[in-house]
């Protein structure tokens, strides 16, 4: 235990985040990002995020609430066959706080992100229901 604390301190007094340990730079920026445009559609105000030509599904702020960022991954064509004429290159789950966890609730469950090269833009939004 000791040896994993210290392993942390280590980390995080070089200045690496956790995510970017986990994740590498690229999957913390995706994260990071993630974290802004969760913040950004909370209150309705995620266009400066958005692709020139894309225009994802937003649907109302509430619909963000609570929202956190999960596990990035670089996209894959074969899994999300109708995200691909897009041309995303990553992709991040995201998942709902436990007071919204009801049958029937929908959300953003997964964002595909383009890396433009200066930065990362969103093409797409997947959205999920809850089941019983």
């Amino acid at each position: 235990m000791a040896a994993f604390s210290l392993g942390i301190v280590g980390v995080l007094g070089t200045g690496c985040s956790v995510d970017a340990m986990l994740w590498g730079s690229d999957g913390s920026q995706v994260i990071e990002t993630t974290e802004r445009i969760i913040d950004a559609a909370s209150e309705g105000d995620v266009d400066t995020y958005v692709c020139a030509d894309s225009a994802p599904e937003l649907r109302d702020p509430e619909d963000w609430e609570g929202l956190s960022a999960e596990e990035p991954g670089v996209f894959t064509p074969e899994y999300w066959p109708e995200q691909a004429p897009l041309d995303p290159s990553w992709s991040i789950n995201l998942s709902l706080p436990a007071d919204r966890v009801n049958p029937g609730e929908e959300y953003p469950g997964d964002i595909f992100f383009r890396n433009t090269g200066t930065g990362l833009c969103l093409v797409a939004v997947a959205w999920w229901t809850v089941e019983e």
